[in-house]
């Protein structure tokens, strides 16, 4: 049994990013967390964000949900607090393998959780870190199948009801860039829907044959 913990910077950075892959983790019985560093209120109402959090797990079904407690916008000046809380919750839970925001991103949360986090995962062997809709630069290599959780990913994104039209483009949905996303992803690695990322590090964990 694995444990995994996934940290975004916001409600719904989770789910966009790694989603569909927490769900196959969750499926095959491994112990999968969340940690949410703001509650996203520059975003929307405060409440209502942190309802649809919650709901959105209710479809993952996470072992825990942690609260990192932060103001939306104001990761970056908190850069030593940050990394000592990130550790804080890594120290809790013991994970084998941890996603998080990637650095190359025009929101600075994003960015600053993502330096944080190289800190906080020192001596944590496996860090992949996931795309959003604002990541730039992202060229990945590791990749995993979802076509079996596409549908779970597309449950969890609509469960920020809020979100879902706010993408500042005429016409397209989160749904609608998530899927596309997938796909594209998936054509990248001759899949129909796959989830990419950019290893800080990353063991291969081999089994002996019984």
């Amino acid at each position: 049994m694995m444990k995994v913990l996934a940290i975004g910077a916001h409600p719904d950075d989770i789910e966009f990013g790694c989603g569909g892959t927490l769900a196959l983790h969750v499926e095959s019985g491994h112990e999968v967390y969340l940690l949410i560093m703001t509650e996203g209120h520059k975003g929307g109402d405060l409440a209502v964000r942190k309802s649809e959090q919650l709901a959105a797990a209710d479809v993952l079904k996470p072992k825990g949900v942690f609260w990192g407690g932060y103001g939306d916008t104001e990761l970056s000046p908190n850069m030593n607090q940050l990394v000592h809380d990130i550790e804080t919750i890594i120290k809790k839970i013991d994970p084998d393998l941890i996603f998080v925001n990637h650095e190359e991103d025009t929101h600075q949360d994003h960015r600053a959780l993502s330096k944080a986090a190289i800190s906080a995962t020192r001596y944590v062997k496996n860090v992949l870190f996931y795309e959003g809709p604002t990541t730039q630069r992202f060229s990945p290599n590791v990749f995993v199948d979802i076509q079996e959780t596409i549908d779970a990913k597309i449950d969890m994104l609509l469960a920020h009801h809020s979100q879902v039209s706010k993408t500042n483009i005429e016409g397209l949905s989160i749904v609608d860039i998530a899927r596309s996303t997938a796909n594209f992803r998936g054509i990248q690695g001759r899949v129909q829907f796959a989830e990419s990322f950019v290893p800080l590090r990353y063991f291969m964990r081999m089994r002996k044959p019984l």
